[in-house]
């Protein structure tokens, strides 16, 4: 699934493969758990959370791996000692094995998102 035509995350999350459905609804709980004052919305074809009508943290089950989008270029510089031996782009961290999601890192990110607004890449 590159995008999805779900409406919601409820329904984004029944459409994924059934081995990815726990990680990503683990990874949904956390990102509603520490991203406060942010909306979630689907926007393309995936689970995004806004902070002001402003995407900051996306998700996505892609064909090969797991992205998390992490749109802050002052989070990802901040991290970029923890993200340097992660497969990234320039905003996106793939897992390419579900069983590997790093949520402690996931939830320093968010973390760091969370405390105050930043450059969006």
């Amino acid at each position: 699934m590159v995008q999805s035509r779900a409406e919601d995350v409820d329904s984004y999350l029944a459409e994924v493969p059934e081995e990815r459905k726990v990680v990503l609804t683990r990874l949904r709980e956390l990102c509603r758990e520490e991203l406060q004052g942010f909306t979630e919305v689907m926007a393309y074809g995936m689970p995004v959370y806004e902070r002001n009508g402003i995407g900051e943290i996306a998700f996505a089950s892609q064909k090969q791996y797991i992205s998390f989008y992490l749109l802050r270029s002052d989070v990802r510089e901040a991290f970029a000692e923890r993200l340097a031996g992660h497969d990234m782009g320039k905003g996106c961290l793939r897992f390419r094995r579900p069983e590997k999601m790093d949520f402690v890192l996931l939830r320093d990110l968010l973390r760091a998102t969370v405390a105050g607004p930043g450059r969006i890449c």
